[in-house]
């Protein structure tokens, strides 16, 4: 065995979940459809939600068939990312949705990357430096405020801002976006609220002959509920990964009658059992004795803790699978272990297996269930993995 924790990614899963929302994007009602389904982008910011930017990335570039005679894009958080997108595939259009810093224009360029823009200050930068811009031109996505009070041009200035970054040499306006601030809700009228001022911007700029060719705002969760928001190009992040956006989503899509989609999770996380000892009745387990065991008990430990993204908020709560059992944590989560009650799990040795999130025998433990646990929400769990342990890719 050579790694003690470490990650599991399901290439099947990751490829089915994709089929799944271009299956949905096929079957967008009449009235929403465009006359090309929109092109699809794979989120991979933030170390693909946890996952692994490289392994998803590849899975996803060497499966050309999934979109036929178009290209996957790549959304990423920033010029890193960007990178190391870039090291895997030289042609599929990726696009950075997070700010990139003046002084690295000129590299976004030369790297081929879009870029989202949305304030003044970028756009002086980008007036004073283009002919510094001697690469590929820079293509730049617009990106409009409509309600989410986060990045965003304000609705008032949009078709001046469009009109001066149209001006400048070396640089291309490719695209508009805006990002919905409730779109888990099918029945929001916050989030019409946001479509409507987002096409209210649309109109008036291809009123004043200001045409932008790309158009986007739907997120995994809008992709599902708000098919009037696709566009013609879609952003799926957390969906892809399996999780869904929101419980809701999950029931509106199990009641529609126009396309029921299966989403599989990716993500397995798995340790090897270090130790297993014997704890007689009453015995403290851990840091500030805040647990001590309430029977003669088989305690295992974990080589794998906080460090490793394991959230110390699961002490005394969190289970683990075993043998498939479910096994309680006893005590503190430790920085780089945590203590496991086996004694219902049979006969457990050092290096055996245990799953802290994925399936094992009948039993499962998802990242919906730890963020319950923890009052938070599932992309928090598998974004705050350490992006140090090994991704390994499954079948």
């Amino acid at each position: 065995m050579i790694n003690k924790t470490w990650i599991e990614i399901s290439k099947s899963a990751l490829l089915h979940n994709v089929g799944q929302f271009l299956s949905l994007l096929d079957h967008a009602p009449a009235k929403d459809r465009r006359l090309q389904k929109p092109q699809f982008m794979a989120v991979v910011k933030s170390n693909a939600y946890g996952h692994g930017l490289r392994e998803v990335t590849g899975i996803l570039h060497n499966s050309k068939f999934l979109i036929p005679n178009s290209s996957i894009w790549f959304g990423v958080d920033n010029l890193d990312e960007a990178r190391a997108v870039r090291e895997i595939t030289s042609h599929n259009p990726v696009l950075v949705l997070g700010y990139t810093q003046s002084e690295r224009l000129k590299e976004a360029a030369k790297l081929g990357a879009r870029i989202t823009v949305y304030n003044w200050e970028t756009l002086k930068t980008l007036t004073h430096n283009s002919s510094r811009i001697t690469h590929n031109p820079l293509r730049v996505h617009v990106k409009v405020e409509t309600g989410t009070t986060r990045q965003g041009v304000g609705e008032d200035e949009a078709v001046d801002f469009v009109r001066a970054l149209k001006k400048i040499k070396g640089v291309e306006v490719e695209g508009i976006s805006t990002h919905f601030a409730d779109s888990e809700d099918s029945q929001s009228d916050y989030a019409l609220k946001q479509l409507a001022r987002y096409n209210s911007i649309i109109k008036r700029l291809n009123g004043t002959g200001l045409t932008i060719p790309i158009h986007h705002m739907a997120c995994s969760a809008a992709t599902l509920l708000y098919p009037q928001s696709h566009g013609n190009l879609v952003r799926v992040g957390i969906g892809m990964y399996g999780l869904w956006p929101f419980d809701e989503a999950r029931i509106k899509n199990y009641e529609s009658r126009i396309m029921k989609i299966r989403l599989r999770p990716v993500l397995t996380w798995k340790a090897i059992v270090a130790q297993v000892k014997d704890a007689p009745k009453g015995t403290p387990i851990g840091y500030n004795l805040t647990e001590r065991v309430k029977r003669d008990s088989k305690v295992a430990v974990l080589p794998v803790g906080y460090w490793d993204g394991y959230d110390r908020g699961l002490s005394g709560t969190g289970e683990v699978l075993v043998n498939g059992k479910r096994c309680k944590i006893l005590g503190r989560v430790c920085m780089n272990m945590l203590m496991v009650d086996m004694t219902d799990a049979g006969n457990v040795k050092p290096e055996d297996e245990a799953v802290l999130i994925g399936a094992q025998g009948r039993q499962i433990i998802t990242a919906d269930e730890i963020a319950k646990k923890l009052s938070t929400i599932n992309y928090e769990i598998v974004t705050r993995i350490n992006p140090v342990l090994p991704r390994l890719v499954r079948a």
